[in-house]
This record gives structure tokens, C-alpha cells and sequence, in this order.
């Protein structure tokens, strides 16, 4: 005999399919399938069973015979019984992590991108310091439930249609609004195309003029998006980079530049390394567009988190016919949500549509529509505000711990964004890799961010995300980095620095 039970919303909020066989009779059968259950994690630890009235329903069995069950799985450990909580799964240790193996590469923190200490071939890590990846729990559910529900009632019925490639006007107006307030950004929504993100936009510019053949980068940044344009028979060439950002004034003088009609910058914090660019090489590098005919695509990834000094506008609002600006809600407030924005110059509007198809492929009308009244609500900027704070404590905190036990450590790029670079001794940035692997530390080696045609030194550093750790978290995870760090050099017993 083997009989199902799909579970009802007072159960377990999920389908389990047990499987009532063998000897025994039902009552020997119903406790034999729940252990298994519980034994190959199909119920995990602090799971709560139905009621045995509503299980016994559900199977066509004896109220008692479920009961009975229940008893002798309490009795040998694998449920707990209280009163006013029901029946649980008991706490165990996890009878699958001897079988686990190494998750796929696309399933990796980091995308799958192997480190230069290979992370790769690690364990799944006990602390995530990865960069780019903001604090998951601190989600603003119940604003944006609110903003989904008031979105959803004033929707017009056309909004359920078939999506337009261009956005949903809502939020096209909104983000007109809140970017030239915000960010300096000078548009009106017709110049706004909405997308899934930074990745997603690059995708669609290089089937226009705007990227084509060969663009300048930045000498580190993200490989990902150097495979992206790989992909799409773009060439990139490294623009070397200092303490002022992108030296762009190489745009209009290094011979293997010249061919060069767009070059992609992270003006407001420069990933990974930090900093603005500075005021001057901003307006050298508007000044090489104008007489190039050349463009620049501006990547403004965490612009709204800066702590340490003043607001630094767009470069778009320099020229909006020569700087074409990206941005998202990935920092801000989740990657889950695959919202993001390009503003455009008036000539390159309707080639980005022609790229993106006759209708919308790839963001929910629904979250437009929702982002437009969390823009106008005032609820983004409210959770702007609570975050900013809150990730200015996280990296106080990360700062004090390495000052008080890594004071020959450098840190860097911390005034803005979600991340620190921590400057390490030459030759020490793979050891210190492989030691934070041992640390249960997922975190990045600058040296993953290199262009690999760049010229010059390369520096040996870590890059160290303080926004994804839960606050409870976060001590054990500062801890372990401190304890992955190369020690200080010693002289007559003093450490100082290398």
C-alpha cells in the first residue's frame, strides 16, 4: 500500500509526498516514512507537523494510529512535542553533510569565479564578505508590499498586457524625478529605458553605435563584464588607474587609444579599488567625447551609499548627449529584483529598443509599477537613509577591528559603496586567500579584478564586501578576516608596517 499527503496551509507549507508501505500495518508504515523523511532532510530541523487530526484526514487513517506515531518518533528523538508549539522536527546534526559535495560554479558566491587562492575547490563558506551583494534581510518588505498593493489598485488594465521594450511610463517618470534630484542626472522619461540591470545593459548597447569594435575600461573592474563585451566582438583596452580614478586624459594622447569611441567608467566610487574620479579627469573625459564623437557609459552601481563626503553627482549632468548613464536597485535594495535603468541620448533611444524586441522580455510591468510608487511614496528614500546608516556602522566596525589587530594594514575606499580594499604586502595576496578559505571567508583577491592586459604594477590587495553579513554575524566574520591577514613585519618586537 503506499498512499500521498499533499499538506493543507496549516501543515507544513509545503508538499511532502510519504510513502505508507510495508509490513507492519499503517501505524509502522506512517512512523518508518516520516523518519525517512526527517533522516534524508525532506523535513529539516524545527519543521511543524501538522495536527494528527488534519494528517490523519489528509492520509484516511485513525486519529490514534497518527498519534501513536507521533509518540514513538518523540520518544526516539527525532520530533520534540511541546505544548502551545506543536510537533517539531528535533534539532539534529545534518545527516547529509557527509554527502555534500562542492555546489555547481553558477551556484558559487561570486557567480563561480574562481580566486587566485581557488576558491573554486573550497567548501561552502561559514562567513560571506563577498562585494556587491547588500544586506538580504534588510529587504524593506512591508513598505514594499504597501507600495505593490497601492500599485496594483491604481494599475490600468493595459498594464497587463504584453510589456513595452521602452518601461512603464510610471516609473519612468518617477525615475526622472528622483535621478535629477538624487544624482544630478539631467533627462525626461522619453530618455529613459528600462532593463534588468548593468549586465543586461551592456548586452543591449553593443548592438548599437555605441559599442562597437573597441572600448576603453578601466584597469580593474568587473571580468564579467569584459566577457560580456568579449562575447559581443568588442575589444577592451585598460585605462590605467591612481588615486584620482581613471586617468583619462590617455583617451586623447596613448596611440592604442585612438581607434577608441566609448569608454566605460565608475565615476562615483571606482570599482573595486574606491574613490571618485576626480573633478578634472571628469571633465577631460567629457571634453575627449565632445571631440571624438566619442561616448562614455557611466556605471553608477552604489552611488547612493557615501559616508565620509559630499554627495558627487553624475557625469552625466556634464553632457546627456554624450554620457550614457546605468544604474539599478541591486545595491540599493535587492539583485533579486532585476531592475535596473539606462538614460540615454535622444539618438540612441530607438536603436536601444530595437535591441531589446517589440515587447518587454525581461522585467516584471508589476515591479516597475511598484518601484514607481516606492520612488514617489518617498519609501526608497527612506530605506536609502536607514541603509546608508547601517552600513556606515558595519564598515566603522571593520575599520577599528583591523586598526586594532592589522594596523599594518591599508584600507581604502572607504568613504563610499559596500566594500573596502585592503592593501596587502607584495607576494602575500594568494596566501592570504588561501587562509581566508580556511577561515570559512568567502571574499575576492584584487588581483581577480585585473585586466589582464594591463600594464604596470600590479598591487596585491583583498576585497572585502561588509554589506551582506546579518548583524549578528557580523563580529565572527571580521574576526576570522583579522586571523586570514599576513602579520606585520617585527623589528626589536614591535610590528610595523611592511
Amino acid at each position: 500500500m503506499a498512499e500521498s499527503w499533499v499538506n493543507s496551509a496549516e501543515a507544513l507549507g509545503s508538499d511532502l509526498h510519504l510513502e505508507l508501505a510495508g509490513a507492519g500495518g499503517r501505524r509502522a508504515a506512517l512512523t518508518r516514512a516520516l523518519r525517512d523523511a526527517v533522516r534524508d532532510g525532506r523535513l529539516a530541523p524545527g519543521t511543524r507537523l501538522p495536527p494528527y487530526r488534519s494528517l490523519a484526514a489528509d492520509l484516511g487513517i485513525a486519529r490514534n494510529t497518527v498519534a501513536d506515531a507521533y509518540a514513538e518518533l518523540v520518544a526516539e528523538g527525532w520530533l520534540t512535542a511541546r505544548q502551545g508549539s506543536g510537533t517539531r522536527v528535533a534539532p539534529r546534526a545534518d545527516p547529509l553533510a557527509a554527502r555534500r559535495t562542492d555546489p555547481p560554479a553558477a551556484a558559487r558566491p561570486g557567480g563561480g569565479r574562481t580566486t587566485s587562492g581557488g576558491r573554486g575547490n573550497a567548501a561552502r563558506p561559514v562567513h560571506n564578505l563577498l562585494q556587491g551583494q547588500p544586506d538580504a534581510a534588510a529587504f524593506p518588505r512591508t513598505a514594499w508590499l504597501a507600495s505593490a498593493r497601492r500599485a496594483l489598485t491604481a494599475a490600468p488594465g493595459e498594464a497587463f498586457g504584453p510589456g513595452d521594450p521602452h518601461g512603464r511610463p510610471e516609473l519612468r517618470r518617477a525615475l526622472a524625478d528622483y535621478l535629477a534630484r538624487a544624482r544630478g542626472v539631467r533627462t525626461d522619461p522619453d530618455r529613459i529605458v528600462i532593463c534588468s540591470g548593468f549586465a543586461h545593459a551592456l548586452w543591449l548597447l553593443s548592438g548599437t553605435r555605441a559599442l562597437r569594435h573597441t572600448a576603453a575600461v578601466e584597469a580593474y573592474g568587473l571580468d564579467f563584464h569584459r566577457s560580456l563585451l568579449a562575447a559581443a566582438g568588442i575589444r577592451t583596452v585598460p585605462l590605467p588607474l591612481d588615486e584620482d580614478g581613471a586617468r583619462t586624459e590617455e583617451l586623447a594622447i596613448r596611440r592604442d587609444l585612438r581607434g577608441v569611441r566609448t569608454v566605460l567608467l565608475t565615476p562615483a566610487h571606482q570599482f573595486p579599488t574606491g574613490g571618485p574620479l576626480h573633478p578634472e579627469r571628469r571633465a577631460t573625459a567629457v571634453g575627449w567625447a565632445r571631440a571624438s564623437g566619442g561616448l562614455i557609459v557611466e556605471d553608477d552601481y552604489d552611488g547612493e551609499f557615501r559616508y565620509d563626503r559630499r554627495p558627487v553627482g553624475a557625469v552625466q549632468g556634464l553632457d546627456p548627449d554624450r554620457v550614457l548613464y546605468v544604474g539599478s536597485v541591486s545595491k540599493s535594495l535587492s539583485p533579486a529584483l532585476r531592475l535596473g535603468w539606462m538614460v540615454l541620448p535622444d539618438a540612441l533611444v530607438d536603436e536601444a529598443l530595437a535591441a531589446k524586441g517589440e515587447r518587454e522580455a525581461w522585467v516584471s510591468a508589476l515591479d516597475q509599477l511598484t518601484l514607481a510608487d516606492f520612488l514617489e511614496s518617498g519609501g526608497y528614500d527612506r530605506h536609502v537613509r536607514r541603509m546608508r546608516q547601517r552600513y556606515r556602522r558595519r564598515r566603522d566596525q571593520l575599520v577599528a577591528a583591523l586598526a586594532e589587530r592589522a594596523p599594518h594594514i591599508r584600507v581604502s575606499g572607504i568613504a563610499a559603496g559596500l566594500h573596502a580594499v585592503l592593501a596587502l604586502p607584495p607576494g602575500t595576496e594568494r596566501s592570504a586567500v588561501r587562509a581566508a578559505i580556511a577561515q570559512g571567508l568567502a571574499l575576492d583577491g584584487l588581483a581577480d579584478y585585473r585586466h589582464p592586459d594591463a600594464t604596470g604594477p600590479a598591487h596585491d590587495g583583498l576585497v572585502v564586501g561588509y554589506a551582506a553579513p546579518r548583524d549578528h554575524a557580523f563580529a565572527a566574520a571580521l574576526d576570522a578576516l583579522c586571523r586570514a591577514l599576513p602579520p606585520g613585519e617585527t623589528s626589536g618586537g614591535a610590528t610595523r608596517t611592511p
